[in-house]
């Protein structure tokens, strides 16, 4: 420590006061946190551009994941689309539908099972199909009785619903069943392709955002070299020197967090008429979520951390590399 800084320090009990001290370093963190706004106030442009980059880049990855968010809505109204239709033979009676029905109602893979006779098929028929006075000419009804089987949760998916339609179909009085899931196995590799794309492309777009910030910062460094060398010929340590950018990059990455969650607010209002549309083209009703309070917390925490991150990564480089020796 030099002469002067010593001379500054005033005679006392300082030194002696665990509690002061504490308090001390809480007193220089926030003046050194206020004065790093301070130096951004000083360059409103170029600042404002690093921020607006970091946000933009912030954005792209939270906006992937509220997509994927609000897929799993969709997601749970596929259940119903992996519904197994068995059709029953000709010969098959009423008597004996209904307890091919009990029957079917006691695998633990079924969640519930819905008959429908040849009568009732072809009235439903009829009226979708707009053939009803057509239909009246026939002499005997064409269509067989079903019975409609919905997996449970569990055996949803198109592999499990395969399963259970093969062991459904073993049963003598099944004629043949139906699972139409070719799209639901496309739809679903779809949105596993998103969501490895998404933490792949959110990886990428995290480390060049402290990497923005760690350019950002060594610039800010060499800008003040001269400044940082009169700082350490009077005594002034690494630790206290580097705070102050340490605090930038906080900043940096602070308001570059909240530049994100405007962008995602806005890219949700400008595109929610869409996947509206999209999701009743599913049959599902969907209701667009955006961040909630714990999701924008960890957005504003993470890019804090990532700012804090790229400054420390070029502090630790440059500032100790500047030493006043060595321009003697």
């Amino acid at each position: 420590m030099s002469l002067l800084f010593s001379q500054s320090r005033p005679s006392g009990a300082t030194n002696s006061n665990p509690g002061h001290r504490v308090v001390m370093y809480f007193i220089r963190h926030l003046q050194q946190a206020l004065a790093s706004i301070g130096e951004l106030w000083r360059m409103p442009t170029s600042s404002m551009l690093t921020m607006a980059v970091l946000g933009v880049s912030l954005a792209l990855p939270t906006t992937l994941h509220l997509l994927l968010k609000n897929s799993e809505q969709l997601r749970g109204s596929w259940d119903d689309a992996a519904e197994i239709s068995l059709f029953l033979k000709d010969n098959v009676s009423a008597q004996t539908a209904v307890k091919v029905v009990n029957r079917i109602s006691l695998y633990p893979q079924v969640s519930d099972v819905q008959y429908i006779s040849a009568e009732q098929a072809l009235e439903e028929f009829k009226t979708l199909s707009g053939f009803g006075e057509a239909l009246d000419y026939l002499d005997e009804n064409p269509l067989p009785a079903v019975i409609l089987v919905t997996p449970t949760k569990q055996y949803s998916s198109p592999e499990g619903a395969r399963d259970l339609l093969e062991k459904l179909q073993q049963q003598s009085e099944i004629a043949f069943g139906k699972l139409d899931v070719t799209w639901l196995e496309k739809l679903t590799a779809i949105v596993n392709l998103l969501e490895d794309g998404v933490f792949a492309l959110g990886f990428l777009l995290l480390l060049a955002v402290a990497l923005i910030i760690a350019n950002t910062i060594r610039l800010s460094i060499l800008n003040r070299r001269e400044e940082i060398e009169v700082l350490k010929l009077v005594g002034a340590t690494n630790d206290f020197i580097r705070r102050p950018f340490l605090y930038t990059g906080i900043w940096y990455g602070l308001i570059g967090g909240l530049i994100a969650w405007i962008c995602v607010s806005l890219i949700l209002w400008w595109v929610e008429g869409s996947l509206l549309n999209l999701a009743s083209q599913f049959g599902s009703e969907l209701i667009l979520d955006g961040l909630d309070f714990s999701e924008f917390l960890i957005l504003i925490s993470l890019s804090s951390l990532l700012g804090w991150l790229g400054a420390y990564a070029s502090v630790m480089r440059h500032v100790y590399e500047i030493e006043p020796e060595n321009q003697l």
